[in-house]
C-alpha cells in the first residue's frame, strides 16, 4: 500500500510524509484591549536596541615590502578568479582597474582596462572611466588617444565628444577642440551638437565662425526652431537686415510644414520689435491665408493682439472677424455635416463682402452631400444651394452663375427618391424674371415629368392663368388628375376654371366624374363645392337631386342639416324683395318649402331611431337645429310651429360608468350626458307597471299559502 502511493518526484516518499505541518492557530480567548497599546514603531526599536554589533575583520596594517607583495598577489588572485567567473560582468572590469590604479601600477591598470575593452568595446561606461582615470594621473597623451579611440568607434555617443572637447578645451587646445568638433559634425549630430559648436566660437568671439555654422546648421536640420534660433542670433548681433533675410529664406522653404505657425509669429514679432508694423501686419496676413486653419490658433490670437495694440478700428474689426472665420473653421473641420455652421460661416462671410471668399465657402459647403439619400437628412443641405442661388443672383448679380447652381442643384437631389418642390419653382421663378418663358415652362415640364408634387401642379397652372393660356391650364389640370385622382382640391379648382369661363355643361361635367372616383381625400369638400355650384346656378332640382345621392352615400348629420337649410334658403331667395301676403302665391311657396324641410327633418330622426339608435347625441342636435328652424319660420309669419319639436325633444340625464384599463381592471368611475327620448320613457314606463303587476301577483299567492 505504501508502494502504492509512493510518488517518484518525490523521492518514493508519500504525500503525507512531505506535507507541512503548520501549528494550530491560538485561538484567543480574551478579545478586549491590552491596558498597555504597543505600537509598531516602538517593536521596531526594540528590536534594533536588542540587536547584536556586526562583527568585521580587523585592519591589516602593512608594515614592510614583502606583506605588501603578498597583499598585491592575494588580491590580483581574487579579482582574475572573479573575472574567470563573471568576465561579462564590465563592474568587475572596473573595480580591478581601479584597484591597480590605486596601487600606482598604471600599466598593470592600463592592461586592465584594455582587457575590459576587448570583452565589450561598446560600452560608453568603460571609455569614459579609463578617460577619465587617464586625465587625472595627468596622462594627457594617454588620454587623447583613448578619447580618439572611442569616438572612432563610437560616433554616435555625444557624451564622448563632448568629454573629449572639454578636455582640449581645459587644455587651451582651442584649434583641437575646433578639429574635434568639426570632426564630430561630419557625423550630422543633433541639433544640441551644433548649437555646442556655435556656443564654443562665440565664447572666443568668432562670430563669422558661427555664422556659418549656423548656416550648416540650417542645411542639415531645416526645421522652424533651427531657422529661429539662427534669426535671433543675427539679432543680437544687431544685424536687422541678415535676421530679416533669414526669416525670408526660411518662409520660403518651411512655408508648407506642419510647425510653420511658429515661424510666422516669430517673424511677425520680429519684425514689430523692428516697429515695421505693416510688414507684421502683412505676414500675419500671409499667414492666415497659407496655413489650415485647424493649426492656426495661436496665430489668430497673436494678430488680434497685434491689431488691438496697432490697428484701427477696420483692421481691429479684421482681426475679429479672422478670429470667428477660425472658429467656424474649427466647427466645420470636426463635422462637415453640421449645417448650421456652415450657415453661420456664410453669413459671416456675407457680412464681410468678399465675392471669392463667399463664393469659395458656398463650394466646400455644398461639397458635404448627406450620406444617406433619405429626405430627412436633406432639408437642411437644400437651404444651402438656395442661399448660393440668391446670393448670386441677388447679391453678385451673375445670372449665369444663378442658372448653373440651380441646374447643378437639380442634378445632384436624388428625385426617383424624393424632390424639393422648392427649387423647382425657384429655379422656374428665376427663368421668369430674366424672361425666359421657354426656361420656365422646361423646368416646370421636366419637375412634372420627374418628380410631380401639388406645388408645382398648382404653381405651374397659376402662372399659365395669368398668361391666359386656357388650353395648358387645362392640359395640365388633367395631368394633375391622372396623377392624383383621389385630389378633391384638384377637381373643385378646374370645375372652378370652367365655371369662371361660363362652361357650365364642363364645369358640371367634371364635378360627375370627381364624385364617381372610387376613393377621394376630402368627398365632403367636393360635393360642397358641387352643391354651392348648382344653387349658384339656380339649378334648385339638380340640387336636391344632388343632396339625395349624397343621402345614399352617407346619413351623417351635417348633410341633412345642410338639405334643411338648403330648402329653408330656397323659400327665402323666392320671397325676397317681396311683401307677405297671407292668401297670395308667395304664401303657398313657402309653405310647401316648409313642408319639404320638415319631411327632411322627419326622415333625418326617423333614421336615427330605426336605423340608428346608438347616436343620441346626433339625434338632439338634429332636434335643436329643427327647433332654431321652426322658430324662424314663426319670425316670417306665423308659419313655425315649434310644438312639433317640443313633443319630440329628449331629456338630458347625467349618468355613471366605470373607467376600465386594458387589463379589464376598474379604475374608477366617470359622469356622462345621456338623452332620454319620450318613446324610451313610455317603454321604461310600461316596464316598471309590468315589475309592479308580477310583484302584486306573487304577494297574492303567498298570503293566499
Amino acid at each position: 500500500m505504501a508502494s502504492r502511493d509512493a510518488d517518484p518526484s518525490l523521492g518514493y516518499l508519500t504525500r503525507k510524509d512531505t506535507e507541512v505541518k503548520l501549528p494550530r492557530p491560538t485561538r484567543v480567548k480574551n478579545k478586549t484591549p491590552a491596558p498597555i497599546q504597543i505600537t509598531a514603531e516602538q517593536i521596531l526599536r526594540e528590536a534594533r536596541e536588542r540587536q547584536e554589533a556586526e562583527i568585521r575583520p580587523p585592519k591589516q596594517k602593512i608594515t614592510d615590502s614583502t606583506e605588501l607583495g603578498d597583499y598585491r598577489l592575494r588580491k590580483r588572485k581574487e579579482f582574475e578568479d572573479l573575472i574567470r567567473r563573471v568576465r561579462w560582468n564590465i563592474s568587475v572590469w572596473i573595480k580591478y582597474a581601479q584597484w591597480e590604479e590605486s596601487q600606482k601600477d598604471f600599466n598593470r591598470a592600463r592592461s586592465v582596462w584594455e582587457r575590459a575593452l576587448e570583452v565589450d568595446y561598446r560600452n560608453h561606461t568603460l571609455w569614459l572611466k579609463y578617460a577619465e582615470v587617464e586625465m587625472k594621473n595627468k596622462f594627457i597623451n594617454h588620454a587623447r588617444n583613448v578619447w580618439d579611440r572611442a569616438v572612432t568607434l563610437l560616433p554616435r555617443v555625444d557624451q564622448l565628444w563632448y568629454k573629449y572637447i572639454h578636455m582640449e578645451e581645459m587644455l587651451g587646445n582651442v584649434a583641437g577642440a575646433r578639429q574635434i568638433f568639426e570632426r564630430w559634425m561630419s557625423w550630422m549630430p543633433d541639433q544640441q551638437g551644433w548649437l555646442s559648436y556655435i556656443k564654443f566660437e562665440l565664447r572666443y568671439n568668432e562670430v563669422e565662425r558661427a555664422r556659418a555654422i549656423y548656416e550648416r546648421f540650417v542645411e542639415c536640420h531645416p526645421r522652424v526652431g533651427a531657422w529661429i534660433k539662427y534669426a535671433k542670433f543675427e539679432m543680437k548681433n544687431g544685424e536687422i537686415g541678415r535676421a530679416r533675410n533669414v526669416y525670408e529664406r526660411a518662409v520660403a522653404k518651411l512655408a508648407d510644414e506642419e510647425d510653420a505657425e511658429e515661424l510666422f509669429v516669430a517673424f511677425a514679432e520680429f519684425e514689430e520689435r523692428c516697429k515695421e508694423t505693416e510688414r507684421a501686419r502683412c505676414i500675419y496676413k500671409f499667414a492666415l491665408d497659407h496655413i489650415p486653419k485647424g493649426s492656426a490658433e495661436e496665430l489668430y490670437k497673436k494678430f488680434v493682439a497685434f491689431e488691438k495694440q496697432y490697428g484701427d478700428k477696420e483692421g481691429i474689426e479684421d482681426a475679429i472677424v479672422g478670429k470667428r472665420r477660425f472658429q467656424y473653421e474649427d466647427e466645420v473641420r470636426k463635422n462637415p455635416l453640421n449645417y448650421d455652421a456652415w450657415f453661420d460661416y456664410i453669413r459671416l462671410e456675407e457680412s464681410v463682402g468678399v465675392p471669392g471668399r463667399i463664393r469659395e465657402v458656398y463650394e466646400r459647403a455644398i461639397a458635404n452631400v448627406p450620406p444617406a439619400e433619405e429626405k430627412r437628412y436633406w432639408q437642411r443641405y437644400i437651404y444651402l444651394w438656395i442661399n448660393y442661388a440668391l446670393y448670386e443672383e441677388l447679391d453678385a448679380g451673375d445670372m449665369e452663375r444663378t442658372r448653373d447652381v440651380y441646374r447643378e442643384c437639380l442634378k445632384l437631389i436624388p428625385h426617383e427618391k424624393f424632390s424639393f418642390a422648392k427649387i423647382w419653382l425657384l429655379a422656374a421663378q428665376f427663368e421668369i424674371r430674366q424672361l425666359n418663358l421657354k426656361g420656365a415652362r422646361l423646368i416646370l415640364g421636366n419637375a412634372i415629368g420627374k418628380a410631380p408634387k401639388d406645388k408645382i401642379f398648382k404653381k405651374y397652372i397659376e402662372i399659365e392663368l395669368q398668361l391666359g393660356n386656357i388650353d395648358r391650364c387645362r392640359k395640365l389640370y388633367e395631368k394633375y388628375l391622372e396623377w392624383a385622382p383621389e385630389n378633391c382640391y384638384a377637381w373643385s379648382k378646374f370645375a372652378e376654371l370652367e365655371r369662371s369661363l361660363s362652361e357650365t355643361e364642363r364645369a358640371r361635367a367634371i364635378f360627375e366624374l370627381a364624385i364617381s372616383q372610387p376613393a377621394l381625400d376630402m368627398p365632403e369638400v367636393l360635393w360642397k363645392a358641387y352643391v354651392d355650384f348648382e344653387i349658384a346656378e339656380g339649378e334648385y332640382e339638380r340640387t336636391r337631386g344632388l343632396y339625395e345621392r349624397l343621402l345614399d352615400r352617407t346619413k351623417h348629420l351635417k348633410v341633412w342639416v345642410s338639405y334643411a337649410k338648403f330648402e329653408a334658403s330656397v323659400m327665402e331667395e323666392n320671397n325676397e324683395g317681396s311683401e307677405l301676403q297671407q292668401d297670395g302665391v308667395h304664401y303657398e311657396d313657402k309653405k310647401e318649402c316648409i313642408q319639404r324641410v320638415r319631411r327632411i327633418f322627419e326622415r333625418a330622426i326617423n333614421y336615427y331611431r330605426t336605423s340608428a339608435p346608438e347616436l343620441k347625441e346626433e339625434r338632439a342636435m338634429l332636434l335643436e337645429e329643427w327647433l332654431n328652424m321652426e322658430s324662424s319660420f314663426g319670425d316670417l309669419g306665423d308659419l313655425g310651429d315649434i310644438s312639433l319639436v317640443q313633443s319630440k325633444l329628449p331629456k338630458k340625464l347625467k349618468r355613471k360608468r366605470q373607467i376600465t384599463s386594458d387589463d379589464g381592471s376598474v379604475l374608477g368611475y366617470e359622469e356622462y350626458i345621456d338623452y332620454m327620448f319620450p318613446e324610451e320613457n313610455q317603454a321604461t314606463n310600461l316596464k316598471i307597471l309590468e315589475a309592479a303587476y308580477k310583484w302584486k301577483k306573487q304577494k297574492t299567492t303567498s298570503d293566499e299559502d
